[in-house]
């Protein structure tokens, strides 16, 4: 895994183990968000920087037994937790790099991210391997439990217009990424960008 995503690992690491406990009411906003994938029973999908896991029984709920579920996360300490929460039997978890995925190319029909995009080291590139493992008309979604001002507010800073989940800034950075975002939501109680696959 690279050295730049040390900092990432140390951040949660130091974290995981009071991370549910530190936001217990997200859990609504993520099977939404999922439901607003449109996962079918059987399709294949992927949690990018899943943490402790809580998209993962929302997203097995949605593919149903015959479907694919992957988690892959860089901190070993989150999936710990994710186990320690029994949520490795909603989906397979994997300690790795989002940026260099070990999944065949257009394997996938969609990917979720959640609080994901703030965290990719080379943005344009790391969102054009997340493209390489789904197929084309697959879906991305890149969410979080709060929206840009909410979350701004919580950690005590100013929403800045160089934030790259401001519409004005993902949707080019999509564009050459692969994908074309389909749906923007930024409220107070959730971010959520839906982008397509394209071909």
């Amino acid at each position: 895994m690279a050295d730049d995503h040390t900092h990432v690992q140390e951040f949660f690491g130091a974290r995981a183990a009071g991370w549910d406990e530190r936001f217990p009411d997200d859990g609504p906003a993520y099977a939404t968000a999922v439901g607003e994938l449109g996962l079918r029973p059987g399709d294949a999908v992927l949690d990018a920087g899943c943490g402790t896991g809580r998209a993962l029984p929302a997203l097995r709920d949605a593919v149903g037994s015959g479907g694919s579920v992957l988690g892959i996360d860089l901190t070993p300490a989150m999936l710990t937790a994710a186990v320690r929460a029994g949520r490795d039997r909603s989906g397979r978890l994997l300690l790795g790099d989002v940026t260099r995925l070990p999944v065949r190319s257009r394997a996938l029909d969609a990917v979720f991210g959640a609080g994901l995009i703030s965290h990719l080291p080379q943005p344009d590139e790391n969102l054009r391997e997340l493209a390489r493992v789904v197929r084309p008309g697959g879906l991305l979604a890149l969410f979080h439990p709060v929206g840009r001002a909410a979350l701004a507010a919580r950690q005590g800073r100013m929403v800045t217009p160089e934030d790259l989940r401001a519409e004005s800034n993902l949707r080019p950075l999509l564009g050459t990424s692969g994908w074309r975002l389909v749906s923007y939501v930024d409220e107070d109680s959730r971010f959520l960008a839906l982008a397509v696959r394209q071909s």
